[in-house]
């Protein structure tokens, strides 16, 4: 009897590049990869945020080093990315929100947020994707996308289009990349305590209408999602491209 092994959830000798990686769920993930072996460039525009961060994973006897980058400045992302080695793994955290009912939004609000939370996605994305092709890499790529993705709520016209926007773009890109063993998915998280959230988790009316919309009846961890990016990123999951992983707590189970 060939009785099947285990597949690796780890991670060594991989390098992994996170947008966003000061904070939040960035940072999450950057201490999961690094944990798990990979090698880790986090980036963002923060340098104190990454510095620390930084000095935290290697202190640790993991391996990390940062990039301070403004994801939505294309020439920098181009520069970096062009003479940086080939990534094996991408997770693609950087994004905002700028609530609004749509009567009220501003338009250069939805075009920050679209711009921040698609644009730069993609064209960031094509870069890493040409390099891992020129060197011939069975990548990984993960989007961080949202609940949000799937379902609509109110005031937020201008995010669900974003996310909706990389659930076709994550979609369409693992069937792109399919035959050349790149997969290709996305993580949508519930709302997780992170600074990005903090300012609207204030209000406790929209903190209790919030977790009465998860059936588990609690806020996201910073922690919940470490598991499943740990699971995207590695062997263990070499089978699936095209999917999301929603860690939601129940919310689009209604």
């Amino acid at each position: 009897m060939n009785y099947p092994k285990l597949p690796s959830f780890r991670l060594e000798g991989k390098k992994a590049l996170v947008t966003g990686a000061g904070r939040g769920i960035g940072m999450g993930a950057s201490i999961a990869l690094a944990e798990s072996g990979a090698k880790v460039t986090l980036v963002s525009r923060t340098e104190k945020e990454l510095k620390d961060l930084t000095n935290h994973i290697n202190s640790q006897g993991f391996k990390a080093s940062y990039e301070v980058l403004d994801v939505n400045n294309e020439d920098e992302v181009s520069n970096f990315i062009n003479n940086a080695d080939p990534f094996d793994i991408l997770i693609n955290n950087a994004g905002t929100n700028r609530p609004a009912k749509l009567i009220d939004t501003k338009i250069e609000d939805f075009d920050y947020v679209m711009s921040l939370n698609v644009r730069s996605v993609i064209s960031l994305t094509k870069l890493v994707v040409k390099k891992m092709l020129d060197n011939n890499i069975k990548g990984s790529i993960i989007n961080v996308s949202s609940q949000m993705g799937h379902v609509g709520g109110p005031n937020r016209t201008t995010y669900c289009s974003s996310k909706f926007a990389i659930e076709g773009f994550t979609k369409s890109l693992a069937i792109e990349l399919g035959p050349d063993g790149i997969r290709v998915n996305a993580i949508c998280p519930t709302f997780i305590q992170t600074p990005m959230t903090e300012p609207f988790l204030k209000d406790e009316d929209f903190k209790k209408a919030t977790i009465g919309m998860i059936p588990i009846g609690r806020l996201g961890e910073v922690t919940d999602l470490m598991g499943p990016f740990i699971f995207l990123a590695s062997e263990a999951s070499s089978l699936m491209t095209g999917s999301s992983i929603l860690v939601d707590g129940g919310w689009t189970a209604r």
